[in-house]
């Protein structure tokens, strides 16, 4: 089991198992996280911004390898629909994914 620490959102805690995706693991810990595909890695909606432990990450899927090669995707972004940790890894929501209705920290 590994842990992602949401760094905006009050340094939540999540605790993500082995070969279950970033997105699966805040749902069942019953975080609202943006996803407009239903988690089949066709948009990056789910992005994430690693701010530590990049190297706790499976590599790049290969739809993220596509978002990635045509610029919709950062060096130090993920989806979390996608990636899976093996490790601990902190992260932030990035400003254009936050939903309205969470109170974000800094």
């Amino acid at each position: 089991m590994a842990e992602l620490t949401v760094s905006n959102l009050g340094g939540i805690v999540v605790n993500v198992a082995q070969g279950q995706t970033v997105l699966a693991a805040l749902q069942a810990a019953r975080i609202d996280w943006m996803h407009a595909c239903g988690a089949k890695g066709r948009c990056t909606s789910c992005r994430m911004v690693v701010l530590e432990g990049a190297e706790n990450l499976v590599p790049d899927t290969a739809p993220e390898t596509r978002f990635r090669n045509n610029g919709r995707l950062k060096p130090n972004e993920r989806l979390t629909c996608q990636a899976q940790l093996t490790g601990p890894v902190t992260c932030r929501v990035p400003q254009q994914t936050k939903l309205p209705h969470i109170s974000y920290t800094k």
